[in-house]
Order: structure tokens, then sequence, then C-alpha cells
């Protein structure tokens, strides 16, 4: 074995009778200084790989940190008649320094989390937010490499949670899988929220998982959990990658699963099998999926179009599922003058300024919005989960538009239920019904959209002198942002306010939808920030959500992240104190105890901006907007004017 001399102290560096840790290339060595004579070792004690370089030097011995056990200093030797000591290096002093001599070290070989990774990034995931950590190291070394070459990019955050989120994300917004990395144990379960958040709202996303040694697995090691039991609910596919398998088919399986089926798909790799040596081809997804832009089945598409060319107050209701869809529905709806309403998570799918534009409905919606439902004789429903917090009427004829059969009829049968892809079934409406009875509602829109925005105008003006009204600040947004933004939304009446005065033109919306989760506002912003669209990222939240990931904000100075956080601060998790007077009930524990967020902005290094006064709104937002990188407006709200 060839060995190169290489320098590891200089003279002065280490006090007789001490030891300390120096690392060559990937060699990590205990160098000991023990009357006068120089040693160095490997760094890991030979029976539990403790750091030799962390112990002490006692009466002549060099103890080890983790279990006592001593060894000779400079030669590693053990006492008595045992012979499991280090590896030990020979040293030479010289004039200018302390050298040692090391063996050269292998090439890398090709491992099983290489071969994986190159299938990962074949199938286009290529973005991966998480935390490295001492069981997904083999796994992460992967990734480094495919990082140096260019092939991915790698997002280290502060807690696997807001790493889900990121994911969940750039999922909804882009409609590929980013991946989310933790550890065994804790690193892995604290990505579960955000799985969650992926799962209902049907976001792809890829979770790995880190685990102990396959050796120690099921027996109560540290942080020895099932993960493929814990992740057993929220992962479409979850499966443990063992010595045996075929580590790529694996990740094949897990990647289409997130695609194919819009899901959550997992894997978990035991320490050891992911630096084993592999030889393994990556491959990806040619020849492994279809196409799925399907008609309906001629006989339910004729129900339909005879249900819409009897019906004189057609009213289109667009849901999150419809997201890629919205040039043929809009067409249709352009052909028969029906207006167009969507669910929260599908805000910005019209604009509010399109003719047959009428917001959102249900509780986080319009008058206007309620108005047309109210008023209708059908519904046509694309892409919609028919939450009870949209509030479509189900007494009314219903035709639904999913290319989901679970998703048809979920929650109470439709009058037509059309299973196709939405934008086909869309064109083949519009390509096959008649001219009707129609009236084209342009003018009432506008009519109902006027009444709407003379009342929210009234409101600009309230104030109570407890901070500024909700009216103001989403009125100041709307002006203030480009149209074709990317709003990562919270939680909370802050979401609630959003979904009313906020109008959009060209605007993506992105939220926790079905799981509601509080948390997700800029966590999910960092996730469109890495999808890389070119577009202004921007994120709004309340002082309770913001909190929850709060640390985030350095994550976001670390990788230069260009994201306005809009935050309406009112000290206190103002929905649920709503909720409690709702209820009858005392307000109670929904205070909050806040810094001033525009110092602590400027302290994660980010840009902070507190606005106090109405005033102030529109120049800080501006100047927080033209700043490139993170940057935060702690606005105080006033909790009573949403």
């Amino acid at each position: 074995m060839s060995t190169t001399s290489h320098k590891i102290l200089d003279h002065g560096d280490l006090p007789e009778g001490r030891v300390t840790t120096v690392t060559v290339g990937h060699h990590t060595l205990a160098v000991t200084n023990h009357e006068g004579t120089y040693g160095c070792l490997d760094n890991h004690c030979p029976h539990q790989g403790g750091p030799l370089g962390e112990g002490s030097i006692e009466e002549g011995h060099l103890r080890c940190p983790w279990h006592g056990y001593d060894f000779d200093p400079t030669t590693g030797t053990p006492p008595g008649p045992f012979n499991d000591g280090p590896p030990c290096y020979q040293v030479e002093v010289r004039e200018d320094g302390i050298y040692a001599t090391l063996p050269d070290e292998p090439a890398r070989e090709r491992t099983v989390s290489d071969a994986m990774v190159e299938t990962m990034v074949a199938w286009g995931i290529d973005t991966v937010f998480g935390i490295v950590g001492h069981s997904n190291l083999g796994f992460g070394d992967a990734m480094r490499l495919a990082e140096v070459r260019g092939d991915l990019a790698y997002y280290g955050v502060r807690h696997e949670g807001a790493a889900a989120f990121a994911a969940s994300a750039y999922g909804k917004l882009t409609g590929r899988p980013a991946a989310c990395f933790g550890i065994a144990g804790p690193g892995s379960t604290n990505l579960l929220t955000g799985l969650y958040d992926a799962k209902v709202d049907r976001a792809p996303v890829l979770a790995l998982s880190g685990q102990v040694p396959s050796a120690t697995m099921g027996r109560g090691a540290f942080q020895d959990l099932d993960l493929e039991a814990a992740f057993a609910d929220v992962a479409r596919y979850s499966s443990t990658v063992h010595s045996g398998s075929d580590h790529t088919e694996l990740m094949n399986l897990a990647c289409k699963t997130a695609i194919v089926e819009a899901d959550v798909a997992h894997l978990v790799f035991p320490d050891e099998v992911q630096v084993q040596v592999s030889d393994a081809e990556a491959s990806g997804p040619a020849g492994r999926t279809g196409r799925r832009d399907f008609p309906p089945p001629s006989e339910s598409l004729a129900e339909a179009v005879e249900l819409l060319a009897n019906a004189e107050r057609p009213f289109f209701l667009v849901g999150a599922g419809a997201r890629q869809d919205m040039e043929q529905i809009i067409d249709l709806a352009q052909h028969i003058g029906a207006p167009v309403a969507t669910t929260f998570k599908a805000k910005g799918q019209i604009s509010d300024h399109h003719r047959l534009g009428c917001g959102v409905l249900g509780r986080s919606g319009t008058p206007v919005a309620s108005w047309f439902m109210n008023e209708s004789d059908l519904i046509v429903a694309f892409g919609a989960s028919f939450s009870n917090h949209t509030g479509i009427s189900p007494y009314k004829p219903i035709i639904q538009v999913d290319h989901d059969p679970m998703a048809i009829g979920r929650f109470h049968p439709v009058t037509v239920g059309l299973l196709g892809n939405v934008g086909v079934t869309a064109h083949s409406i519009a390509a096959a019904v008649p001219d009707g009875a129609w009236t084209d509602r342009t003018t009432e829109v506008a009519q109902r959209q006027s009444i709407w925005r003379a009342e929210k105008d009234s409101r600009l003006d309230d104030n109570r002198g407890n901070g500024l009204n909700s009216a103001t600040i989403f009125a100041e947004l709307t002006s203030a942002l480009d149209p074709d933004a990317i709003i990562s939304v919270d939680v909370g009446n802050n979401t609630y306010s959003f979904g009313r005065y906020f109008e959009v033109e060209r605007q993506t919306v992105l939220m926790s939808g079905y799981l509601g989760s509080i948390g997700f506002g800029f966590a999910g912003a960092m996730g469109a920030w890495a999808a890389n669209t070119g577009r202004q990222i921007i994120s709004v939240s309340g002082d309770g959500g913001f909190g929850q990931y709060a640390m985030e904000l350095t994550t976001a100075a670390k990788y230069g992240m260009n994201i306005t956080h809009v935050l309406l601060n009112n000290d206190q998790l103002g929905k649920i104190s709503k909720e409690q007077r709702s209820a009858d009930l005392d307000v109670w524990q929904t205070s909050l105890q806040n810094p001033n967020f525009a110092t602590f902005a400027d302290n994660c290094g980010a840009r902070g901006f507190r606005v106090e006064q109405a005033d102030q709104l529109a120049p800080m937002l501006a100047e927080a907007l033209a700043y490139d990188g993170p940057a935060l407006i702690d606005i105080i709200a006033d909790p009573e004017l949403i």
C-alpha cells in the first residue's frame, strides 16, 4: 500500500499530556503528546467506534471517552494480553512541524446509495430538503456527489418538518416530486406532518429515511424505530432497502408511485447498506408509465351535455385538481357565459379580473361566489374535492369531473360523474354541447364584483388603534405583487382574510389545504423558491404560524432565497381566540410572547421591516420586495379587523 507523509501539527499546537483530533483528507486521527513523544492513532476505537481524539490521557494511557478502554497513547497497544488496538501511524518531528505517514486513500467505490440517487435523478427528482445525520451519511455522500455533478440541489434545513412542507409545496407547484431526508428515529418521524399535508392534497413527494444498522434493528437500539410501520398510513409505498434488495428497482417503484399516484413514497436505508458496493445500473421512467389524458366514457359525456344544455344558470366550480387544465375550462365557460368560482385551494386559477371570475367559494371566500352558486340551477365541478369548508350545495344538480374514480361522489351522490382527464373532458363537453338557453353572465358578474369591491373599500378606514386592518393589508399586497407571483399562505385568520381580500391576476397560491397545518407558509415558500421558476416568491402567515418554523429564516439566508414573508402579528392565535368566543367560552392560552420579528430577521441574516401604521406599509412592502434575498415584514395587525 502506498503511503504519503502529511503535516498534522505545528510545534506547540498540542501541550504535553493532551490528545486532539486531526483530519487529513478522509483520515480522522487521534494525535497524542505523552512524555515528549507524539503518537498518531486511527481515531476510531476498535470496539464501538468511539472518538479517541476526544478522550484523555490518564496515568500514561489514552482512555476511550465512550467506554473507558485504555490504549498506549503512542503505539495504540492495549494493556495486558489484549491485541485489539487501533491502527497506529509513524510520526516524524521535523523542523516545521509534526508529520504522520498515512496510507493513501483508495478510490471511492460506487455504492448502493450512488445507484439509487442516480435512479432518483433519472426520474426527475433533483431537489432535496433535509438534515444530514449519523444514520444517513452514506446516502448523503451520494447526494453530495450528485450535487457536485450538477444533478441535484440539496437544502439543509433546521427542522425536518420544514423539509417535508417544502417538498410538499414543490410538488403542489410543479406536479413533480421533491425529496425530504432525515435520520433514523426522530429525524424521520419529524417528517410526518408535512408528508400528511402532501398526501391529503395529492402532492407527489419522496421521503428518504436513514436507519440504524440492520444488526441492531428491532432490538431496541438507540433511535431504533420501525419506520415502515410509522409511515404505513402516510406513504402509498414504503420499503426498507436490504443488503440483497434490487436497489434500483425499489427506487423505481418509489418514484413511480409518487408521480403516478400523486402521493407519498418512502424508502428506508439501514446504515451499513448505504455504503455497500454496487454495480447496479441506474434506470428511469422510460417504459414505466403511460399517458393519462383519457376522455370520459361517451355515455356519461352525453348525460352531462344534456344536463348542461337544459340548464339556464350553470355555475362552474374549479378545484386544485384542475390546476393544469384551466385553459380548457375557461374556454368552455366563455362559450356558454358561465360564472367561474374556485375552491380556496384553487385560488388564483382564474383571475379575479376575468369577466366571469367570481373568486373563492366557501369560508375563505367572497359573497360573489356564494351568490352565483345559490342562484344557479346546475353546478359543474372540475377537480374539486367537495371539502366541507367549500360548502358546495349538495341539493343542486351536479356534474363532477375528475380523473380519480374515488373522488367522484366522495361525500354525497352527484347527478353525473365524468371520469376522465379534466382538461380533455372540458374540451369534449365544449365540442359536444349545443347552443343552449344560457345568458352570458358577464354583466351580472361585474355587478356583483362591484358591490363586493365597494364593501372592501369601505373597510379600508377601519381603525381601532390596535394595528392595521386586513382589508388594508391585502389591498396593498394586491397592488404590490407581480401578477405572476407565487404566494404560499399559512393557516389562521390571516389566511381567511387573504382569501377574501386579495385579488389574484395570474398568481399561484399554495397552501396546506385538507390538512390545514399551521406552519406551512414560510416552509412552502422555500419549496416554491427551490423550484427555480424565476417568479416572485411571497409567503403570508400569522405570528403563530411563523413561530412554528421561524429558524428556517436562517436557512433562507444561507441559500440566498429571495422570499418576502408578510407576517400579520397580533400577539395571539387569533383564530383560536375567535373560536373560543364563538363557542361561548373564555379566551384561554392563545396569547403569544413574540420578539420584534424585524430585528429577529436581521439577526438571522435576512432583512427585517416593522409596520405599525398604515402609511408605512406600501413603502416598506416595496423595499422588502426589491431586496435580493429573504425579507420579513412584521405588520402589527388588529386581531378583530379581519
